[in-house]
């Protein structure tokens, strides 16, 4: 994207960092280099005085309470991000990392950090210039900051380590190099304002929210279709049941339902004199589940649009009483919780799917052909699509377990208790990647089921969906090779193509007012 954003530190939005995100280059509002240098002033006071101060001139963590002269600050810089970069694992998906280094540079920015302008610069250029760190990406608990992972983009910023340029995996120095751009000799603080803060939780937390977003809108649109192909009641989507219970996201999502079925000829012909009373929980009750799950992403949203404009290194620098404040806003706490809820409502959203294709192959619950297929015998149709699905499903299931719940000390108990949000956080892509498939396999089945209904149409805005994945995958006459059908829909949920031309009926996951 050649898009470019000025961010204004301390009030960037959720579109913003999707933005970034999906690749969009950033500035820095020229406004905050007042403050920056405010913050860095302040630090050099504070190194002029001598007196002992956590992070500044003193050793970190258990060692706090050794004293380091001035003539090894910058050794001391140099020496936390060297010795800190211990991570593991594959490094980080880009997309994740151009994340976490804006999340860093506006909370930097922020002046609170005593960060000197050279450095903030650097680490602005490595976003306009799609410089992105090699990070492994296991390593952090979650407090006292992502200390791993975040060492390692402080290691690229002097010089250390590796980095992608144009997809070439170069060492550091030379990444630099192609850039003109020189490694930094850390001032003092430096190393641990870079190394410190919550923003790898945070890039990872934020990229699971917006995958999640966008399979919780297709999980809506198939699941309006499903009830067209089970000839399913639209009662349950009155808008009067959904008030009197008051909860916001049933009634948002009830509507949802509603507005898609509009004008269905496949509903009006089974309005009247259809022997049903009452539909499985699948696709009565889903305004229940995923209104509760758009409830719990916004709340999600909330913490997480917060967190990414808070500053969350130690200690913090205060400018107008030059003091720098040792606490504890590298905890991630808020970020573990906020990961937990969408780790839930991804495994709702992929559970509830799961249970309508299962519904749509059993011809006693749908009324269809025994698994979708003209033939049932000599072709299998759906059987086994809806075992993959019931196979990813028990995955998410298993990763949902709460990680904010585990801890585990380290730092010889100085750091007695631990977030776990790294955990909590990196899960989430993965979870909405199984969802997406399992939503995928329900657009199959969904749509199929319709076929069986022919020459009667759902309503316009489901057979705008139903003509997408056709043009892509034909009606299942006989059994064929059914992994690339699988494919085809699974990216229409992914991309957000099922969403198309349905921004206007689908509920946005914005942050509550």
């Amino acid at each position: 994207m050649s898009t470019t954003l000025t961010l204004q530190p301390g009030a960037v939005t959720l579109a913003q960092w999707r933005a970034i995100f999906d690749g969009a280059r950033v500035r820095l509002d020229p406004a905050s280099a007042a403050a920056v240098l405010r913050s860095a002033q302040t630090v050099a006071d504070i190194v002029a005085k001598g007196a002992p101060v956590y992070g500044i001139n003193t050793g970190f963590g258990k060692l706090a309470s050794v004293r380091i002269e001035r003539e090894d600050l910058a050794t001391l810089q140099r020496n936390i991000v060297l010795s800190h970069a211990a991570g593991v694992g594959e490094p980080m998906p880009a997309p994740v990392v151009r994340l976490m280094m804006a999340l860093k540079l506006t909370s930097l920015a922020q002046g609170a950090s005593g960060i000197r302008p050279e450095t903030l610069a650097l680490l602005e250029a490595f976003l306009q210039h799609d410089i992105v760190p090699v990070i492994p990406c296991q390593g952090s608990v979650g407090a006292s900051g992502d200390l791993a992972p975040l060492s390692h983009l402080a290691s690229v910023m002097i010089g250390v380590g590796e980095a992608f340029v144009g997809g070439e995996r170069l060492p550091a120095a030379d990444a630099l190099a192609r850039h003109g751009l020189a490694p930094l000799v850390l001032g003092a603080k430096e190393g641990l304002a870079l190394l410190n803060g919550t923003q790898y939780s945070t890039a990872y937390a934020l990229a699971g929210l917006f995958a999640i977003t966008t399979v919780f809108q297709a999980a809506l649109v198939t699941g309006a279709l499903s009830v067209e192909a089970a000839k399913g009641s639209d009662t349950p989507f009155d808008p009067r049941i959904h008030s009197i219970r008051g909860q916001r996201g049933q009634i948002t999502t009830a509507a949802t339902l509603r507005t898609l079925m509009q004008g269905s000829a496949i509903r009006e012909s089974h309005r009247d004199n259809d022997v049903r009373v009452q539909d499985p929980y699948c696709l009565r009750c889903q305004p229940q589940v995923m209104g509760a799950a758009f409830d719990v992403m916004r709340q999600a949203a909330t913490t997480l649009a917060i967190e990414a404009n808070g500053v969350s290194d130690n200690p913090l620098v205060f400018t107008d009483t030059n003091e720098a404040l040792s606490g504890g806003n590298f905890h991630a706490e808020p970020v573990a919780f906020a990961a937990d809820m969408l780790a839930m409502a991804i495994c709702e959203i992929g559970s509830i799917s799961e249970r309508r294709t299962a519904m749509l192959v059993d011809p006693a619950l749908s009324g269809l052909p025994a698994f979708l297929t003209p033939k049932p015998g000599l072709n299998s149709g759906f059987m086994i699509p809806q075992v993959t699905a019931a196979a990813l499903v028990s995955e998410n299931k298993q990763r949902a377990y709460p990680a904010s719940v585990d801890s585990i000390p380290t730092s010889a108990n100085q750091e007695d208790h631990v977030s776990m949000a790294a955990h909590g956080a990196r899960r989430l892509l993965a979870m909405a990647e199984n969802a997406a498939n399992v939503v995928g396999i329900e657009l199959l089945a969904a749509a199929q089921g319709c076929d069986f209904h022919a020459p009667l149409r759902s309503s316009d805005a489901l057979e705008g969906v139903r003509a997408r994945l056709r043009a892509q995958v034909p009606t299942l006459q006989n059994d064929r090779y059914f992994h690339p059908d699988m494919v085809a829909a699974t990216n229409l949920v992914r991309s957000g193509a099922l969403a198309e031309g349905l921004a206007d009926v689908l509920p946005q996951v914005e942050p509550l007012a």
